[in-house]
């Protein structure tokens, strides 16, 4: 059977997904998702301390800066694991341990010939393109092309929902001090969702925005899709947003259609539960046509 340490926490959700999560032999410390995950043991640290949304911003931008690691890989931890596979990505080098990162630390490590998948989508269909290759390193092609038709079959149900829906403009937030939208795939779930995102484009990287840009856009509704934030945590970020002199005039501010979201366990994961955040979306967006209970634990109105 294959060792793997996957050290990004879509991939081990979608090992798990495939029925594979008994070849998981490591994780990255991200990796908390099912909850059998966070049995395995521990192969990455953060290189720098937890803040507000504004600290970490700034700790991440000077480390970038500088050419320095978010994250350290322990070397030692991998060598104990013996892996044939190793699961990373070099899509965003805030989001988890890169590829250039994890193979400066297998360098040091002599003697073993270890495979690498690297993942790096940036749309919807990326990531079920990744479910097949993260299947065919495993040996279970089978289990994901059925995966994969099972996601493709549920985004679709949902379009079906939303269709013909009016369709409200959108500004989903990555980050909210500094403002940054959210890019990659966001837009296109937002529009199987029945929106029309504004401020970040399908399949590029998300941009950093400011005040005026947000007042300019003005958007029907204002979603906050922190980027490694759960629910408690994005609703306890929001002061710097509540209390800028521009918020109370946002239309959707006035019309009370501001809501955060569970950024870490939905929208920020390049997974399965991808399609668990066009429900969400769905859900706010047109309540009266889609319910799928997430409100109170996927999401919930400020």
């Amino acid at each position: 059977m294959t060792r793997v340490v996957s050290l990004l926490p879509s991939a081990t959700e979608i090992v798990f997904a495939l029925g594979c999560g008994d070849q998981l032999v490591g994780r990255s410390h991200e990796c908390d998702y099912p909850e059998a995950a966070r049995a395995l043991p521990v192969c990455t640290r953060a290189s720098f301390p937890d803040g507000t949304s504004r600290e970490i911003d700034d700790q991440v931008t000077s480390r970038v800066q500088q050419g320095l690691s978010l994250y350290d890989v322990d070397l030692e931890q991998l060598r104990t694991l013996a892996p044939d596979l190793v699961l990373t990505q070099d899509q965003c080098r805030v989001c988890a341990v890169h590829l250039s990162d994890l193979e400066a630390a297998l360098r040091e490590w002599t003697g073993a010939s270890v495979e690498i998948v690297s993942l790096s989508p940036a749309v919807l269909g990326d990531v079920l393109r990744d479910i097949g290759r993260v299947g065919a390193a495993l040996g279970a092609s089978t289990a994901a092309q059925a995966l994969v038709t099972r996601l493709t079959e549920r985004v679709s149900e949902i379009g079906e929902k939303t269709g013909d829906a009016k369709r409200p403009s959108v500004v989903c937030l990555e980050w909210v001090d500094p403002l940054m939208a959210a890019g990659n795939w966001i837009p296109e779930l937002v529009a199987v969702a029945g929106g029309r995102a504004l401020l970040a484009s399908t399949g590029n990287h998300s941009p950093a925005i400011d005040w005026p840009a947000l007042r300019a856009a003005d958007p029907d509704f204002l979603i906050v899709t922190a980027c490694g934030f759960d629910l408690s945590r994005s609703q306890s970020e929001m002061g710097p947003l509540l209390a800028h002199p521009d918020w109370p005039a946002l239309r959707a501010v006035r019309a009370g259609r501001v809501f955060v979201t569970d950024g870490n366990a939905y929208f920020n994961r390049s997974g399965p539960r991808l399609v668990e955040s066009i429900e969400i979306l769905a859900e706010i967006l047109h309540p009266d046509r889609c319910d799928f209970g997430h409100e109170g634990s996927g999401f919930t109105r400020v």
